[in-house]
């Protein structure tokens, strides 16, 4: 029943829940650093989340192919200690839920760390933190149905925990909400660390949060011959050198200086000899703005400066484009719940406001195409400087999983205020949350 008398301290009773988890969730997430899988091959790590979830008497959905899942709490979830595992599509139509999504996979980079968790597989470790991502939602998750049952809560919840595959390959994201995991969502909250914040930190931003990406390659034809007779031959590595350098020089130029533009090219293959003039040079790279309306104005006028410097030395080239994640963009009002959830956790002079969107992508954007959305970023540096993500050494200080897990519960709570009205902060979904930018 709710509110009970306990329940008139719920956020003293979250606190003290995730403390006692704490050896818990360091073991978790030291197994999963451990036991890394790389985007699409994620069996593994489905299967033992959904373990943990299950030893709780939480009944997730688990994706066919065991390739992620998701599992709810509160407002008639099945809660039983015979329930069984679900198949992705049997849940049956409820009152509108907030989520919060943890991602799973790892990337192909070696773990140089010499800790006793270091990665057991070789060239794979969770560099990005995915492993703390997935800690810390499995903590919220467990802890809100926990007190939810013991009726601590001082209302309903309604929340789903989504661990998704495939975020560093643009296709996780897609994927669950192909399978249903967004369908009956009203909102969805998501995390990453930051180890250039420290513990006991958080950083918010209202509006553009990451990138719009896409990747690029350039497929440059020429005609091979002697290096000693460059005139008999069209050289495509002339014309990839004039069509970097022209590319690098020119695309600042037609965008709006207030529009930030990054382009990388991080590849060039063409050649086998010193002394042969390839036939052709393939050059990749990526495009990164925080909207799409600027990144199809800079493609234009890549395509145009390939197509006449080539063009002008005789060759030929071919423009590929991929499109990564489309940008994020937080709702304010969530940025608003997190702020109030994270003062409440880590204090008022540990929120901090992040002054510039990432050029970096994720694919949490693809959520918000289906529903409103916000990202946060958890300190989480083990020393200053630390190694930064994607690093062979990268790291957390894992006092953050509790402090991630507990904003992210305290959020949740916030938002299923059956008044709207939680220590003076109207939630879910209204219109009339303070301004805090």
């Amino acid at each position: 029943m709710h509110p009970s008398k306990a329940s008139l301290n719920w956020a003293g009773e979250l606190g003290a829940s995730l403390q006692r988890r704490f050896e818990r969730l360091c073991e978790i997430r030291r197994h999963l650093h451990r036991h890394p899988e790389p985007s699409g091959a994620e069996v593994k790590t489905t299967r033992y989340i959904a373990s943990v979830l299950a030893a709780e008497h939480l009944e997730p959905v688990i994706l066919p192919g065991s390739h992620g899942l998701w599992v709810d709490v509160g407002s008639g979830s099945g809660l039983g200690a015979d329930s069984q595992d679900r198949t992705a599509g049997d849940s049956a139509p409820e009152r509108p839920r907030i989520g919060i999504r943890g991602d799973i996979d790892a990337l192909w980079i070696q773990d140089e760390k010499r800790v006793t968790y270091r990665s057991g597989v070789d060239g794979v470790m969770h560099a990005c933190g995915h492993d703390a991502h997935t800690t810390i939602v499995l903590g919220a998750i467990l802890v809100l149905a926990e007190l939810d049952r013991a009726g601590l809560l001082p209302w309903p919840i309604r929340c789903r925990a989504i661990f998704q595959p495939a975020e560093e390959t643009n296709q996780g994201a897609l994927q669950m909400i192909q399978a249903g995991a967004v369908d009956g969502l009203a909102e969805l909250l998501g995390i990453h660390v930051d180890p250039s914040r420290v513990v006991n930190s958080i950083g918010v931003r209202h509006g553009d949060f990451t990138a719009d990406c896409h990747e690029l390659e350039l497929e440059i034809h020429g005609s091979g011959g002697h290096a000693a007779r460059p005139h008999e031959a069209v050289d495509p590595i002339a014309i990839a050198a004039q069509l970097i350098s022209a590319i690098y020089q020119f695309v600042p130029r037609v965008n709006n200086s207030h529009d930030p533009v990054v382009l990388t090219f991080g590849q060039i293959h063409g050649g086998q000899l010193a002394n042969v003039i390839p036939d052709q040079v393939v050059v990749r790279g990526t495009l990164r703005t925080l909207d799409a309306a600027v990144s199809a104005k800079t493609i234009e006028q890549i395509e145009r400066l390939a197509n006449g410097i080539s063009a002008a030395c005789g060759g030929r080239v071919v423009c590929r484009w991929l499109s990564g994640p489309p940008p994020v963009k937080n709702d304010p009002e969530l940025v608003n719940l997190l702020i109030e959830a994270g003062r409440a956790v880590v204090g008022d002079r540990n929120v901090q406001m992040i002054r510039h969107a990432s050029m970096g992508g994720e694919d949490f954007a693809n959520y918000l195409t289906r529903v409103r959305g916000a990202m946060f970023r958890l300190g989480c540096a083990t020393a200053s400087p630390a190694p930064p993500l994607h690093s062979p050494l990268f790291d957390i200080d894992e006092r953050a999983l509790a402090i991630g897990a507990e904003v992210l519960a305290h959020a949740v709570i916030r938002w299923c205020d059956p008044k709207g009205d939680a220590d003076g902060v109207t939630l879910k979904g209204t219109n009339h949350r303070p301004s805090l930018h």
